[in-house]
């Protein structure tokens, strides 16, 4: 990838309804080489797909909430219950396998407390867990989805 790949991924990061023609003009390329590069880009796996970002609360979605996982079980018969598990669960937006204090943190979205009640019984009885803390997000102070690509910042 050169300094133009970059540029085109930040982009399309801030803005990925931007047409053909305003990526190629941002980039100061023809509206063809543009297109190859995206189509390079997508088919290495760089672009993965490409959404719509919506606003929680207009959906209904009024509660952020991070969830710490503590297991005493790291088998991989254990991992693949808990992937398995939470793949099928649509409130959990993200999650991570932590080195430190927890072993699991996710990221959930739900309408209110009594839907992340659903979401708390579903998991314990998923699979055994040795601990479960959950911390609701007061406020999003920051929110995006665009990396900060190498030589594309600006400070």
């Amino acid at each position: 990838m050169d300094v133009t790949d970059l540029k085109i991924l930040g982009l399309l990061q801030e803005d990925a309804a931007l047409t053909l023609a305003e990526v190629a003009a941002q980039v100061n390329l023809s509206p063809t080489p543009c297109w190859r590069r995206i189509n390079k880009l997508e088919t290495a796996g760089v672009i993965e797909r490409r959404v719509a970002l919506l606003d929680p609360a207009k959906v209904g979605i009024d509660l952020t909430i991070f969830v710490t996982v503590e297991t005493d079980d790291h088998s991989e018969a254990w991992t693949r219950a808990f992937a398995d598990a939470i793949a099928t669960m649509p409130e959990v937006m993200e999650v991570f396998r932590m080195a430190g204090e927890v072993d699991y943190l996710l990221k959930i979205a739900v309408p209110n407390i009594a839907a992340y009640d659903a979401f708390y019984r579903a998991i314990t009885a998923a699979v055994p867990l040795k601990t479960i803390t959950s911390m609701i997000a007061m406020e999003t102070v920051k929110r995006t989805t665009a990396f900060p690509l190498v030589g594309t910042t600006k400070r």
